[in-house]
């Protein structure tokens, strides 16, 4: 079976990385976890980080058939509208999404977003199949982080969002709404339940002092080495570990602006009627 070519791009400004993952025989393709880039400061967007995967995909001469998201980001904007623009693809995500966009729809009194999901191309359910050229590629509901999280699985590698990180960072937060310690266990080990061979793609790598980014592992080095989930560590005690350092962690800077966009398929709020588009920010509400 030929396994999957997969070229990353890493954004030092949100520590995030997007995979193009292509199918060498067909060169039929997926970009999963875009970023659009976005100046708190300002407000503006802009587009750098997807150009480089457009001029990646265009000197490759792959077509791009997906464009998928793991979750709703909570830390950058998604680019998949522009991808979409540029290269085609059709946006995929969780089916559960709908949960997420009830949730924020309420927070952000979005009365233009829906909470059914049709935002996005299409809806992912658990052990869904779909095609990357020849390659099989197979949805795994992994939620903790957030409800509508998923690992897509392709051959020997498997895209993996935020549920894990690199071993010596460990795990995702679970302390935003509908996440849960204990869930994110479970989705865990089902994904260290993979053969051991198996590659892991990072969505985040936020790396200590004197190590470079990296976005790649495996299950067998997960097993032996993840800091917060390694082999011998209880539900309970992991529980117990993320719920406590969850307790400690700031809001990610970037969190009020994403969720508005990520829930709306990376569409940007409806202009107004001076024709300039706002996002809120909600006050004394989280």
């Amino acid at each position: 079976m030929q396994r999957a070519r997969i070229q990353s791009f890493f954004d030092p400004a949100t520590f995030t990385v997007t995979h193009v993952v292509s199918d060498p025989a067909t060169h039929r393709a997926a970009i999963i976890d875009s970023v659009l880039d976005y100046d708190p400061k300002s407000g503006r967007a802009s587009h750098a980080s997807s150009d480089a995967v457009v001029a990646h995909v265009r000197q490759a001469g792959l077509t791009v058939d997906w464009l998928l998201e793991t979750h709703a980001h909570a830390d950058h904007l998604s680019a998949a509208p522009y991808l979409k623009q540029q290269l085609g693809g059709r946006i995929g995500i969780g089916a559960h999404i709908r949960q997420v966009q009830g949730v924020f729809k309420a927070v952000f009194n979005a009365k233009d977003m829906n909470t059914d999901g049709t935002e996005f191309d299409h809806l992912f359910e658990n052990g869904e199949h779909f095609r990357i050229g020849g390659l099989d590629a197979t949805v795994m509901h992994t939620p903790g982080h957030t409800p509508a999280c998923l690992t897509y699985v392709v051959g020997e590698d498997a895209f993996v969002g935020d549920t894990l990180f690199m071993p010596d960072y460990g795990t995702a937060r679970c302390d935003f709404p509908g996440g849960d310690a204990a869930t994110l266990f479970r989705s865990i080990r089902k994904v260290l339940a993979l053969p051991p061979e198996t590659r892991l793609h990072l969505c985040h790598d936020y790396p200590p002092e004197g190590r470079a980014p990296a976005w790649e592992t495996t299950v067998a080095e997960q097993r032996s080495s993840n800091i917060h989930v390694h082999d011998g560590v209880t539900e309970a005690e992991f529980v117990a570990m993320r719920s406590a350092r969850d307790r400690t962690l700031a809001m990610p800077t970037l969190i009020l602006p994403s969720i508005q966009v990520n829930g709306r398929a990376g569409n940007l709020p409806p202009a107004e009627d001076n024709g300039v588009r706002y996002l809120k920010i909600p006050l004394d509400l989280l």
